[in-house]
């Protein structure tokens, strides 16, 4: 049997203050400091406790190479080797160790840097209920915020004097900036009202269709899209994945978007409560985002971004700014089309990939969008300090 480390590995020292019943009954403050390390594993999003020694042996075992067991074990400690091993810090070749090692391959073919694997993999959530901890902690509201936190730091920062600074001439304007004043995020949608097949289709258009396709040889045929948002090297890696809840003519469900073909594959259909759970579930109950009748998974392939940006320390930061991008068009097509929206990162992720049967490793929610009609009355309140959308006693603008 041969072994190499695992792809991506990180080691965290970790402290925690733990009480401690004779340093009290001593005279002290009653705590002791309790220290471990931790080492973070992407294949397998877990932290795994090692022991110093452990992690030395990681140390020394190649990544990119397989080392012969026996060899290893003549100058290691045997039992610290398979115990390595069976907590998928060392990848072993045998039939055993198929599934750890199927992971990790998958995380090297898709070709991550470490820093931004451990980053995004230990950053997901399962069974977060933000929205319910938010509302318990008293902070519904920017004043609850200021109340309990005091001021945040200044909208921007000084370099000069106010006299210094050179007064620009007034900007042009045009009826796009009335479109970009009146886009705001929205937290009231209206739950009577059925999104119409044609508001739906438009949108996942504009937002997420290919408005051009150019074919290039290069041994096999290769199809690059252009979208109506910038991607970094034009490789469109995410994805659109929609919770159909209340859309006219559409059966409740799950369905991903095709944008070279403009149409939905259905993925799973569901019961409106089941589909109801699932949207609430999914933005981490944060009710006012899941009420909204259709809300849309943003997810990244990552092969697809890291086959040109190879173990680049940059590429996962383009991703997150490819979904930014198709977020705010997705904002403008809703405001032209007079429709709600809003973006969330506070999401269950691994819930999601669940729901939807993505593999993790390959392709992960980054965040989700949600659009439809707005309710008559604000409930919740939205940011709109001009009044473009709401009046001051809480009704529509428009």
């Amino acid at each position: 049997m041969r072994v190499r480390r695992c792809a991506h590995l990180m080691f965290e020292p970790r402290e925690a203050l733990q009480f401690d019943l004779d340093s009290l009954v001593g005279g002290g403050d009653g705590l002791r400091t309790e220290l471990s390390l931790l080492a973070l594993v992407p294949h397998n999003r877990q932290e795994i406790a090692v022991s110093v020694a452990e992690a030395a042996l990681l140390a020394r075992v190649p990544c990119t190479t397989w080392t012969d067991l026996e060899t290893l074990a003549a100058t290691h400690d045997p039992d610290g080797i398979h115990s390595l091993i069976a907590r998928g810090l060392l990848i072993a070749d045998d039939a055993d160790h198929a599934a750890d090692r199927a992971r990790d391959d998958r995380v090297r073919e898709a070709n991550w840097h470490t820093l931004s694997a451990v980053q995004h993999y230990f950053g997901c959530w399962d069974g977060v209920r933000s929205g319910d901890e938010t509302r318990r902690a008293g902070y519904v509201t920017l004043q609850d915020l200021i109340a309990k936190l005091g001021e945040p730091p200044p909208p921007a920062q000084e370099h000069s004097s106010a006299a210094a600074r050179l007064p620009l001439p007034p900007p042009q304007t045009s009826d796009f900036d009335d479109l970009l004043r009146r886009r705001a995020t929205c937290r009231n949608f209206d739950t009577t009202t059925a999104l119409a097949q044609t508001e739906l289709a438009t949108m996942l258009h504009r937002v997420f269709g290919a408005q051009g396709t150019l074919q290039i040889n290069g041994g096999g045929d290769t199809t690059v899209i252009k979208r109506n948002s910038p991607s970094g090297g034009g490789l469109h890696p995410t994805g659109a994945y929609v919770i159909a809840r209340h859309v006219q003519g559409l059966a409740c469900g799950l369905y991903h978007y095709r944008p070279l073909e403009h149409a939905l594959e259905p993925m799973r259909g569901l019961a409106q409560d089941e589909a109801d759970d699932l949207a609430l579930r999914s933005v981490a109950a944060q009710a006012y985002f899941a009420a909204a009748p259709v809300l849309v998974v943003l997810a990244v392939r990552f092969p697809r971004n890291f086959w040109k940006y190879r173990n680049h320390a940059k590429a996962y930061r383009v991703t997150t700014l490819d979904v930014g991008h198709l977020s705010q068009t997705l904002y403008l097509s809703a405001t032209d089309l007079g429709l709600g929206a809003f973006i969330t990162a506070a999401i269950n992720e691994i819930e999601i990939e669940q729901a939807f049967g993505l593999d993790a490793l390959v392709e992960s929610a980054i965040a989700v969008c949600g659009f439809g009609h707005r309710a008559a009355q604000r409930e919740t309140p939205e940011f709109d300090p001009r009044g473009l959308v709401w009046r001051t006693d809480g009704t529509r603008t428009r």
